[in-house]
């Protein structure tokens, strides 16, 4: 029933953009040398064109889990603090998007850094076609700053890799065998108060067929890091799904670009200069404190509009 829904939804507004174009091509008709009623046909026809416009960009998701939620998993890489530091303010970034959007967030796993920032974190991101927006985001970002922890002042480059995946059904896209698991529990580390370092709250699942480790410890309840790990482990097995399918598309296709660490979609420079680069479509923009304030509509039209471009060549 969902399904249908779905379809139902997605078909509805062009059945009617359809009968508002018949409408107007019989008021043209009728409007004869009318000038009054043409300017007035002239500013709906204006509208009607904005309308299939928007709802041709809309035809870009087009993958069979783009109306989905996402969730959307954040890694520092190599260099402490500083990367820790970029990764959250990554975390700000996605948050605030969300929130532009009226999108709901739920902060699924988090893991502080020692001075500043985090080391990594996991969060659901609930709304229509959550997945099919932030899959832009998908790999490696890049930062060029004057260090704010560094004595000297000197500029730094940070890197983290943003994961996002569509949020799995359970034991409709991803059933998972209870042989094939080994769950593990342990004392939550960092902060959390002496209830989570004292007790073995904190949950490692380990997927034995594909070796996926998946931890949670944001909890104080082990069943519930148990039930949130699980549902990041269904996440990324489906995602891995994906990369198989997509791979023996690639391969057929042509070469496709890895979005692992070894490959940086985009680059936010905040010194010598000031610009945000996405190097897969060439869309940047100067106005650096909008984009780290989640304003990231024009990167992820950019790359859906590339995207479809592809995909119809």
């Amino acid at each position: 029933m969902r399904e249908i829904t779905g379809q139902k939804r997605a078909v509805l507004p062009w059945r009617g953009l359809e009968k508002k174009v018949s409408d107007l091509g019989e008021l043209v008709e009728l409007a004869g040398e009318d000038s009054a009623m043409k300017a007035e046909l002239e500013a709906e026809l204006e509208e009607v064109t904005a309308r299939l416009d928007t709802m041709e960009f809309q035809m870009a998701f087009r993958g069979e889990y783009d109306a989905r939620n996402a969730i959307l998993a954040i890694h520092a890489g190599a260099g402490g603090t500083e990367s820790q530091d970029w990764a959250e303010m990554l975390m700000r970034m996605y948050l605030r998007w969300a929130e532009r959007k009226g999108y709901q967030t739920d902060i699924l796993d988090i893991s502080p850094g020692e001075e500043a920032g985090i080391k990594n974190m996991v969060m659901a991101v609930g709304g229509d076609y959550a997945h099919g927006y932030l899959k832009s985001e998908h790999g490696v970002h890049r930062l060029v700053r004057l260090s704010p922890f560094d004595a000297d002042h000197a500029r730094h480059t940070s890197f983290a890799l943003v994961e996002v995946m569509p949020e799995a059904e359970t034991d409709v896209d991803v059933a998972i065998a209870d042989e094939d698991i080994q769950i593990d529990t342990f004392r939550s580390s960092g902060p959390g108060g002496q209830h989570m370092q004292k007790t073995s709250s904190a949950v490692r699942i380990t997927h034995l067929p594909s070796g996926l480790v998946v931890t949670c410890q944001s909890e104080r309840s082990q069943l519930q890091n148990k039930e949130i790990a699980m549902r990041i482990l269904q996440s990324r097995l489906l995602e891995r799904e994906m990369e198989k399918r997509e791979e023996e598309r690639a391969r057929l296709k042509g070469n496709r670009i890895s979005a692992g660490w070894g490959n940086q979609i985009r680059s936010y420079v905040l010194h010598p200069y000031r610009m945000v680069k996405d190097h897969r479509t060439g869309y940047q923009t100067g106005n650096t404190e909008a984009v780290l304030d989640g304003d990231l509509d024009g990167f992820i039209t950019a790359y859906l509009r590339e995207t479809m471009g592809r995909e119809d060549r």
